[in-house]
C-alpha cells in the first residue's frame, strides 16, 4: 500500500504538475506526502566541479558563496511553505524537508523512506537537459530504490490507466501497482503484452489475466505484436490512456549505456505519467 509519497518540489512547472498527481493519490490512497527541495550544488558550483567530484566519489560543499546559499534557501523555504500550506488546504498530511546536494541523489537517498516518488519530467535546470526527458529525472529513474511516477507537463484525471506487462519480475510487480491504483480508483484498467513471437506473448498475456481475475476490477487484455517501445506507445494512444504502468529497465545496464532502452523510450515519448516499478 501507498502511505509514503515523495515529492520532488522546484518552481517549475512539471513540478507543479506532478504535486498535483501527488495531492490526488494522497487524497485516494490516505498517504502522507512529503515534499523535498533540493538545493543544486551542481547550479551553484558549476557543471565541470560537479563532474571532477563526482568521479572522485566527493559531493562539492564546500567553496561555493555563502551568499548564493542563502538566497537559494530562501527561495527553496519558500517554495516548501507554499507546498505545506497547499496541502493543509486540502487537508493533507504533509512534512517538508530541504536538502543541499547533487538533485537526483539527495532525491534517491530520500526516496528509501517513501513508498512512491514523484518527480516533474523536467524541473528547474532542464536548460541543463538533453533530449526531451530531464537530466535529474533520468538519473532518478535509473537509481530510485522505490517505485518512481513521471508526471508531463499538463495533469489529467486518472480514468484510463494501461498496464505495459511481459512476464518480467519487474512487470509482475508493476501488475500488482496497476491492480492497487485501478482497484482504489475505481477505475477500469487495460493490459497489453507486446511480442513478436504471438504465442509467447499470448501465455505472457494469459498470466496477468488468471493474476488480476480475483481483483474487483474491469480489466481489457489485448495481445499487441511488434517491438516493445513502439507498442505500448501506440497502444497508449489507441486507448487514451492516461497513465502507464511498467517494470523499469529490462536490459542489463551495460546494453542499457549503450543502446538506452524501452524504458528510457517510453520516458521520452509517452504522452502520460509513467509509473515504474522496481
Amino acid at each position: 500500500m501507498i502511505k509514503r509519497i515523495l515529492v520532488g518540489i522546484d518552481t517549475s512547472e512539471h513540478a507543479r504538475t506532478a504535486q498535483a498527481y501527488a495531492f490526488h493519490l494522497a487524497r485516494r490512497f490516505g498517504a502522507t506526502l512529503i515534499g523535498l527541495h533540493v538545493i543544486d550544488i551542481v547550479s551553484i558550483e558549476g557543471s565541470l566541479l560537479h563532474d571532477i567530484s563526482g568521479s572522485l566519489g566527493l559531493e562539492p560543499y564546500l567553496d561555493f558563496s555563502s551568499k548564493m546559499r542563502q538566497v537559494l534557501s530562501a527561495r527553496g523555504t519558500a517554495v516548501l511553505d507554499e507546498f505545506a500550506a497547499a496541502a493543509q488546504r486540502e487537508n493533507l498530511p504533509a512534512e517538508t524537508v530541504m536538502e543541499i546536494g547533487v538533485v537526483a541523489n539527495q532525491i534517491c537517498e530520500r526516496a528509501k523512506l517513501a513508498d512512491l516518488v514523484m518527480i516533474g519530467h523536467r524541473g528547474l535546470n532542464e536548460r541543463f537537459s538533453t533530449g526531451l526527458l530531464g537530466s535529474t529525472t533520468e538519473s532518478v529513474a535509473r537509481k530510485s530504490p522505490r517505485p518512481l511516477m513521471v508526471s508531463p507537463v499538463r495533469m489529467r484525471e486518472i480514468r484510463r490507466p494501461l498496464l505495459a506487462y511481459d512476464g518480467s519480475d519487474r512487470a509482475a510487480r508493476a501488475m500488482r501497482a496497476a491492480a492497487e491504483f485501478a482497484s482504489t480508483l475505481e477505475v477500469p484498467l487495460a493490459v497489453i503484452t507486446v511480442a513478436r513471437d504471438l504465442k509467447l506473448g499470448e501465455r505472457t498475456l494469459a498470466q496477468a489475466r488468471s493474476y488480476l481475475e480475483p481483483y474487483a476490477l474491469k480489466a481489457e487484455f489485448k495481445l499487441v505484436p511488434g517491438h516493445a517501445h513502439e507498442g505500448i506507445i501506440a497502444s497508449l494512444k489507441s486507448f487514451d490512456a492516461d497513465l502507464l504502468f511498467i517494470g523499469a529497465y529490462g536490459h542489463s545496464r551495460i546494453i542499457e549505456m549503450v543502446i538506452g532502452s524501452n524504458t528510457e523510450y517510453l520516458l521520452r515519448n509517452a504522452p502520460c505519467p509513467v509509473f515504474m516499478s522496481r
